[in-house]
């Protein structure tokens, strides 16, 4: 007696205790047996296996009597289609990039050794060029142009003029030396124009050449970056124009 009272005090266990009854017995027979592992999601992002995933889900828990409508169906397989697609073709136009990027640091790289013109006013002077050249663009003719040399510092190396009464870009050279004649020391300077516009003294923009020591990759977005001796890094966008010497 005892041995039976032991076996019907312990509860046995059934399918029932783990899962429940939806109270409908064509959707209990078709459910599936115990919850399925979820599998781990890496990447966050759900794929074509996670859809049809979902989708049997939805098939196996709908309503007989009220089943999913075709229509529905074909335009959720076709969102998920679509999507798809405009994931793949993201792929696609990154590797384009990527092969578009190389492919202009390979072109790039033709500049090396040459100086091409850059919209700044800054240039770097050393014994491999000891001279800076520029150009000075006015919005008219400018019958003298006044040019100032400073250092790193800001302070006054030389000042002279120029004729700027050809008018539009007016090229400028300065041989390196100061205000007494002596070479300036190795280092980057900032050449400053002003001139009348209107009878009034106007700054006037300058950009300066500078000598391409290398090429970098860069990215899809910046493109190529050439890299200027002394004056880092610039966009192969941005230059103005290449100079042979």
């Amino acid at each position: 007696m005892s041995l039976v009272n032991s076996v019907g005090q312990t509860p046995a266990r059934t399918q029932s205790s783990t899962q429940s009854s939806t109270g409908n017995p064509f959707l209990d027979n078709i459910r599936l047996q115990g919850e399925p592992a979820a599998p781990e999601n890496k990447n966050q992002q759900l794929d074509q296996d996670d859809f049809f995933a979902l989708l049997s889900q939805q098939l196996s828990m709908q309503d007989p009597f009220k089943p999913v409508d075709n229509d529905q169906m074909i335009a959720q397989m076709a969102s998920f289609s679509t999507v798809d697609g405009i994931s793949k073709l993201n792929d696609e136009i990154l590797n384009l990039n990527g092969v578009m990027s190389s492919s202009q640091a390979l072109q790039a790289s033709g500049l090396v050794g040459q100086k091409v013109l850059i919209p700044s006013s800054t240039g770097y002077l050393s014994a491999t060029d000891p001279e800076i050249r520029g150009v000075i663009s006015t919005p008219e003719v400018i019958k003298d142009i006044t040019v100032r040399i400073e250092d790193d510092k800001g302070q006054l190396v030389k000042s002279y003029t120029v004729d700027g009464s050809a008018g539009g870009n007016v090229e400028l050279t300065w041989d390196g030396l100061d205000k007494d004649g002596k070479p300036a020391p190795d280092g980057a300077y900032t050449i400053k124009a002003s001139g009348k516009v209107d009878g009034k003294a106007q700054e006037l923009p300058v950009s300066t050449y500078a000598h391409v020591s290398s090429v970098s990759l860069g990215t899809a977005a910046t493109g190529a970056i050439l890299n200027l001796r002394g004056i880092g890094g610039i966009k192969l966008a941005d230059v103005l124009a290449v100079s042979e010497t």
